[in-house]
């Protein structure tokens, strides 16, 4: 019987509290050499990371930058990526901006290094799909707060924490949207590769995967601003970068420094998400960063030249050296 005015059975509670805390206090003390190793290799990652975007002149990755950007999309967004930099410069946040995007590539990494297998087993698996989603919405839905405790607990103040909080609040859309990708492949497609006797890893190299591609990019893209979004929580445990500048702010309710730092981390979301939106995409630009080149299709339709090419046994070349064949007779 619940008492009037309480949010209890009575005298009943649940000590669920009392459960975890056991839990983690058992994981502290006989996995501790795991997560010491854990915690070594991502500070490893983090640190070279932020050494290679900190230790040049901050033209170099300037240049560096802006040419990827006219790469991947053109003029525009190069120039747009040059003024953005150069705002960040002008306002004395290139350092903490490179230790955050050191942060972000690192988590965002592997994010997707974690999200994208995961998709693609739930895509080929009903079972694994059933579990995954709820894991998933789990991890998406607890306030990043939740997770942190135990994560600071098993990991310490530093970089280490923000990495993992980032890793497991961001890979969600990059798992769902993997998935959604391969599912969306057309089934006779992947029928037609079956039955030129391709091999299911081979239909999903060739088949399934480069079909599913704009949709995984959009995975990826998706992974690289959540991991932005957490820029902020990652500075309230000590990994630096314009999350805390942005927490130092709220502190000293100095609105002028969380301006500065709040619109750097504008600037690199906005590039980020432009650059990662253009590799995703079928522009001749981004297809020369994969090596592509358009090809015109006659008759065939593309998803049947792309069946076809899986499941001939020799590949590509299997026509031309059968004409060889041919000429040698």
């Amino acid at each position: 019987m619940i008492t009037p005015g309480t949010n209890s059975f009575g005298d009943f509670h649940l000590p669920l509290g009392t459960w975890v805390a056991a839990i983690v206090d058992w994981i502290t003390t006989y996995l501790s050499g795991f997560f010491d190793v854990v915690r070594y290799v991502f500070t490893w990652m983090d640190a070279w990371m932020e050494y290679f975007l900190s230790t040049p002149p901050f033209w170099v990755v300037v240049a560096i930058l802006v040419a990827l950007a006219f790469v991947a999309k053109g003029w525009k967004l190069a120039l747009g990526a040059a003024v953005g930099l150069l705002f960040i410069v002008s306002v004395g946040q290139w350092t903490n901006a490179m230790d955050t995007l050191a942060l972000v590539i690192v988590a965002a990494g592997l994010a997707v290094v974690f999200s994208i297998p995961l998709g693609i087993w739930a895509a080929r698996s009903d079972t694994a799909s059933r579990i995954i989603r709820p894991v998933l919405d789990f991890m998406q839905t607890t306030p990043a707060f939740v997770y942190l405790i135990p994560a600071l607990l098993l990991f310490r103040v530093g970089v280490v924490p923000g990495i993992v909080a980032t890793i497991v609040f961001a890979m969600a859309p990059g798992v769902r949207l993997t998935e959604l990708g391969i599912r969306g492949v057309p089934g006779e497609v992947v029928e037609a590769g079956a039955a030129f006797g391709s091999s299911p890893w081979r239909i999903l190299r060739q088949i399934q995967l480069p079909l599913a591609k704009a949709s995984i990019m959009a995975g990826v893209n998706q992974v690289i601003m959540l991991s932005l979004s957490m820029v902020v929580i990652a500075g309230m445990v000590g990994a630096g970068g314009l999350g805390e500048q942005i927490v130092a702010s709220l502190n000293r309710i100095d609105v002028g420094l969380g301006a500065e730092a709040g619109l750097s981390v504008v600037v690199l979301a906005i590039l980020l998400d432009r650059l990662t939106a253009a590799l995703g995409g079928d522009s001749t630009r981004a297809s020369r960063i994969f090596g592509r080149k358009r090809k015109p299709t006659a008759t065939a339709t593309p998803n049947a030249v792309t069946a076809q090419t899986a499941a001939t046994p020799d590949g590509p070349g299997a026509t031309a050296a059968t004409d060889r064949q041919t000429v040698d007779a």
